[in-house]
């Protein structure tokens, strides 16, 4: 419970942490959001990183001149990049006998699914529009690299998709970010960003799940 709680005020609290991080590692604070980038995109075991909140505030501590802007839209598109390319070639290499397990230790087979009906839905636009849905935006790569999509196709939404998703958020937080209302109500935008953010995924899943009902 500790773990759920710590993660949840890290997550919804992340600007005070990022205040934090950046006195103590300064330039470092970089490679450290690489590396939370990377490892939410590129890893089937940390979709709970967070993703589009870091990255709008992120924004906002650019706009303050505490993070170079231009150094962020450069660094963290590259990051999602190569983490959705990880996991493509493991999704490509280990995925079939992952997948063919009902119950994997390190891959929860619901996520899989969720992810499935997404592309069965939109087809080749999913690696792109997963970008801006939580779970959806870790597993799509490594669903595409079991086989339903060619590595070129791929590679064009993805590049597509992790630079439109980085400069959105990035740059909302950086033009709205510092906003009166905004900074006044910090912690209800993050939240708002994160509902906004998992909605939609929750909604193809009860979609699916009631579709299937119907089906049985």
């Amino acid at each position: 419970m500790d773990f759920i709680f710590n993660y949840i005020d890290f997550v919804i609290h992340f600007d005070r942490h990022l205040g934090g991080i950046l006195q103590q590692y300064g330039t470092y604070t970089y490679a450290i959001l690489f590396l939370i980038i990377f490892c939410e995109t590129g890893l089937v075991v940390t979709p709970f990183l967070p993703g589009d909140s870091l990255l709008f505030v992120v924004g906002t501590f650019a706009a303050r001149e505490d993070l170079d802007r231009n150094t962020l839209l450069l660094l963290l598109p590259l990051a999602a990049i190569v983490g959705d390319n990880v996991n493509y070639w493991v999704g490509h290499f280990f995925g079939p006998r992952m997948a063919e397990k009902k119950k994997s230790r390190w891959v929860r087979q619901e996520y899989l699914d969720r992810t499935r009906h997404f592309y069965e839905k939109y087809g080749g636009k999913t690696v792109f529009l997963g970008k801006f849905l939580p779970i959806i935006r870790t597993f799509a790569p490594f669903v595409a690299g079991i086989g339903s999509m060619t590595y070129p196709r791929f590679l064009f939404f993805d590049i597509t998709g992790a630079i439109t998703w980085v400069f959105v958020f990035v740059l909302g937080g950086y033009f709205f970010g510092n906003l009166p209302f905004v900074k006044n109500n910090f912690t209800m935008v993050i939240l708002a960003i994160i509902v906004l953010s998992v909605l939609p995924s929750v909604v193809e899943l009860i979609r699916a799940r009631r579709q299937a009902k119907h089906r049985t």
